[in-house]
């Protein structure tokens, strides 16, 4: 996956915002100001800071030389994926709606709802289990 690529892949997510509260080439990536993607290019080296459950992050980490514990980050709960290595685009795409689909879920209800008369469940929560 291209860096360009990613970067669309993000923004195309329902109701995110991105701004830049680091540095003006590292976009941080919200949904209802809770992060769930932190981008950037270092040495020419793509990367993308995701959220992910603590038993799937040791996976990836396992399965994939390009899935490192998160850079500056929880490493329990976050994941740094290069882009340009051994991890195929729908895996990253996997991994970014698995992310996002944490955070919503770790939302406020009131955000949620908000959400959730806005966009498909599916937009939102992916393959996630939903609690009622």
């Amino acid at each position: 996956m291209k860096y360009s690529d990613l970067l669309m892949y993000l923004r195309a997510k329902p109701a995110a915002t991105e701004s830049f509260p680091f540095y003006p080439d590292v976009p941080v990536l919200k949904v209802k100001d809770k992060v769930f993607a932190i981008a950037s290019m270092k040495e020419n080296r793509a990367q993308v800071n995701l959220k992910c459950d603590p038993d799937w992050s040791e996976a990836l980490r396992m399965m994939f030389d390009g899935v490192k514990p998160g850079y500056h980050m929880n490493k329990r709960h976050w994941n740094t994926v290069f882009l340009e290595e051994d991890v195929p685009g729908f895996e990253i795409e996997r991994m970014i709606d698995h992310s996002f689909a944490l955070v919503v879920k770790g939302l406020k209800k009131s955000q949620r709802s908000d959400l959730e008369l806005n966009f498909e469940a599916s937009l939102l929560y992916g393959n996630l289990p939903q609690d009622s």
